[in-house]
């Protein structure tokens, strides 16, 4: 089923005009063309970053969808579950997530590794939402970022620049078991992040004055629309001794908050849209 263009802005007008209502997230089954939305709580009060998820200003943010395949449709749903929350105030984007997981791997223990070799969770943020540049941040068990800007898409000749860093993240990390333990059943883990507004910005390597970065370091006002998505990267794994390695003959997991319909997280069209509220 396709939505038509008015069915859409109206559901897109009614979830502007009610701010401050429950959260009504599309249906698990979405199709092609349509996107999943996410209102995003100003608070007054940061949560703590300390992993656990139990503040009251996270008890006001709405959980998302389940993630689903990033090719959507008829594909598996995935093995273990994933959801994220947000929340927003004057200075920093706030992220938690929490991944229902049996294995914590993750090993890579130095800055801009390319954690998503490993079991890992992703961030992509196009804060103009006019699907050019943006931000990719990645996490894994451990702690270890791996961040960089791009200028545009990969298909579209996108450059990564690997010396942007995302100035004053801070992050904190709860294990729900033991990482990198193979003898033992782990639960999980959940991470909360802090992303300063500021540093939202292009490197010095890149100009910056055009109009497509025009918002870029700003704070978001109410009613403004960012493009966004998420995603986990999942590998299966055997156990060897104490540690595990990847299965032979298998392939990554990806799995997303809003499908993109492709083994491509680099397709904007396909992002999410995150509404920042009262």
């Amino acid at each position: 089923m396709r939505l038509a263009k008015g069915v859409c802005l109206a559901i897109a007008c009614a979830l502007i005009s009610c701010q401050d209502s429950a959260y009504a997230p599309w249906p698990r089954e979405i199709v092609p063309g349509t996107v999943r939305r996410y209102p995003c709580k100003r608070t007054e009060t940061p949560p703590e970053l300390d992993g656990m998820l139990n503040e009251q200003s996270w008890q006001t943010a709405p959980w998302s969808e389940p993630f689903v395949d990033i090719e959507g449709g008829d594909k598996p749903t995935p093995r273990y579950t994933t959801r994220m929350k947000m929340l927003w105030d004057n200075d920093n984007l706030y992220i938690a997530a929490d991944l229902e997981e049996p294995d914590l791997w993750g090993t890579y223990d130095k800055h801009d590794m390319v954690v998503f070799h490993e079991h890992d969770f992703e961030v992509f943020i196009d804060p103009d939402g006019n699907k050019e540049s943006y931000y990719e941040l990645e996490f894994n068990v451990i702690g270890t970022i791996f961040d960089l800007y791009l200028d545009r898409e990969y298909r579209l000749g996108g450059t990564a620049h690997h010396e942007w860093n995302c100035d004053g993240i801070k992050g904190a990390i709860t294990k729900l078991g033991s990482a990198n333990n193979s003898t033992d059943t782990d639960t999980g883990w959940q991470i909360e992040i802090q992303i300063p507004f500021r540093s939202l910005r292009p490197p010095s390597t890149v100009k910056d004055d055009g109009p497509e970065n025009i918002r870029n370091g700003d704070t978001p006002a109410i009613g403004e629309q960012w493009r966004m998505n998420f995603s986990r990267v999942e590998w299966q794994l055997e156990k060897v001794g104490t540690g595990y390695v990847k299965k032979p003959g298998t392939q990554a997991d990806n799995w997303v908050w809003t499908p993109q319909w492709a083994l491509d997280m680099h397709r904007l069209d396909h992002w999410g849209q995150v509404l920042f509220t009262k």
